[in-house]
């Protein structure tokens, strides 16, 4: 029966730099001796990797696939482990880690500004480098978006309530890294800053707002990203235009 083995150890999933080398590890417990195998998947295509029979599995990341390890016992009993992605990205700027990266989240995509039309698609994207993978939260305004937990964000219809200021926390158990922060206008024409300060009987209130939640000698600090927000809205609310920096 494939009781007769349990996976003690599931590989897990990695976004890295082309070039990075690291190991994905499987560890299984059976009545008899075991027998291991890994396969991976690019695509549609799925194969095995030849001479890859031991419990680690060393890789030098080149593309982006998919991995899992079949474990055989002497009575041919066989599991698979999970299925993990290992994700390589190809092209890393500023953003790369250094040598003595510990797999700490790194930001390598951040949202872009978005104007959209009511009723039409809304998306933002981000990527962050981690081993472990990391998870991602987006925020709205400092609100979390329950709904809203992968590297796309996606709202299929905007409405007008859909406007704010985004970003996203790129996390996982080594620590976390937030995205820039972005502006999304959903069926809204602002009047740009040169026509509003000329323009005759109209004046132009300008609020700059910095909120720092880093320090290099003392712990993170939350809550400057949410008064950062809400200081906005009230702001806004007041007639100014507000510029909002974050670390």
């Amino acid at each position: 029966f494939s009781t007769a083995i349990a996976i003690t150890e599931q590989p897990i999933s990695v976004s890295v730099p082309v070039g990075f080398s690291f190991t994905l590890r499987c560890r299984a417990q059976g009545r008899t001796s075991l027998q291991y195998q890994w396969f991976c998947q690019h695509q549609s295509d799925c194969r095995l990797i030849p001479g890859a029979t031991n419990q680690d599995l060393p890789i030098i990341a080149e593309q982006t696939q998919l991995y899992t390890c079949r474990v055989n016992d002497l009575h041919r009993n066989a599991v698979f482990s999970d299925w993990v992605k290992v994700e390589v990205h190809q092209c890393v700027a500023r953003g790369l880690p250094p040598r003595l990266w510990q797999g700490e989240p790194v930001i390598v995509l951040n949202p872009s500004e978005q104007r959209v039309e009511v009723g039409q698609p809304l998306q933002l994207h981000c990527a962050a480098m981690g081993v472990p993978a990391p998870s991602y939260q987006w925020y709205r305004n400092g609100n979390l978006l329950e709904q809203q937990k992968r590297k796309k964000l996606l709202i299929a219809h905007a409405k007008v309530s859909d406007s704010g200021t985004y970003l996203c926390c790129a996390s996982n158990r080594l620590g976390e890294h937030w995205t820039n922060a972005v502006d999304v206008h959903i069926g809204e024409q602002s009047l740009p800053t040169s026509l509003c300060c000329k323009s005759p009987g109209v004046s132009c209130k300008i609020a700059l707002l910095v909120g720092n939640n880093r320090y290099q000698h003392h712990p993170n600090l939350l809550a400057p990203v949410r008064d950062v927000f809400e200081l906005s809205r009230l702001l806004k609310h007041l007639g100014f235009q507000v510029v909002s920096l974050l670390d």
